[in-house]
């Protein structure tokens, strides 16, 4: 296979992946970008902040319409979640790449090792936890910021519960949160990375299309399909 069309199967699974789940795309786009498309790892994580903030906010409109976005909720999430999005932005240039890289990889392992635990708690939370829920949109935030990863598989489950959203709740009000998250994480990067826009645009018109299938198959599956997500 061609790197275009991995590229291009990738994209559109980042979209999917983002709709469906509410979180997974940049864990897809990072690597696209370094591995399929060559760019140096700051350019390739301030890219993937465009390309999963485009996608996010056209899965998060659908679930929108849907009813299952929590404005309240994900506004203050997002809120803190900004907050260190940016200074995360911002410290990367600090950093070494391939450093950030490797940081990378670690929240991948610790992603894949919490789904394969599976879930140990109930879907709801006894009890809304706003000073919890505040402190991890922070910490989200600062890592979605440094190294475009760790999002929506942090925020679904803080969402489940500690504001006590049910599962389709939390995945359409994750995307809101990481919407914001990559906004602020882009400001950050912007003052020190230039966009590879070619490959950006690629990317997002295909991702853009996979969140619209994956937001729509979303709507069609039992809530029960998406608790990997919560461990």
């Amino acid at each position: 296979m061609s790197a275009s069309a991995v590229g291009i199967a990738l994209s559109v699974l980042i979209g999917v992946s983002l709709g469906f789940f509410g979180g997974g795309g940049s864990i897809l786009t990072v690597p696209l970008f370094v591995y399929v498309f060559g760019l140096d790892p700051k350019v390739a994580i301030a890219s993937s902040l465009i390309v999963v903030g485009v996608a996010s906010l056209v899965a998060m409109l659908q679930h929108w319409r849907a009813g299952n976005v929590e404005l309240r909720t994900g506004l203050v999430f997002g809120a803190a979640g900004m907050c260190g999005s940016y200074l995360g932005g911002r410290a990367a240039e600090f950093v070494d790449g391939a450093l950030l890289m490797l940081l990378f990889a670690a929240m991948m392992a610790l992603t894949a090792l919490a789904m394969w635990r599976g879930r140990r708690t109930p879907l709801r939370g006894p009890h809304h936890a706003p000073a919890r829920l505040v402190a991890q949109g922070l910490a989200v935030g600062l890592f979605t910021g440094l190294i475009g990863a760790g999002g929506g598989f942090l925020i679904v489950p803080a969402l489940v519960l500690w504001a006590g959203l049910t599962m389709p709740a939390a995945v359409g009000t994750s995307l809101l949160v990481i919407v914001m998250n990559s906004t602020a994480g882009f400001a950050g990067y912007a003052a020190h990375v230039a966009i590879a826009a070619r490959p950006v645009a690629a990317v997002s018109a295909c991702a853009i299309a996979g969140s619209v299938a994956g937001a729509a198959l979303a709507r069609r599956t039992n809530p029960a399909a998406h608790e990997g997500l919560g461990s």
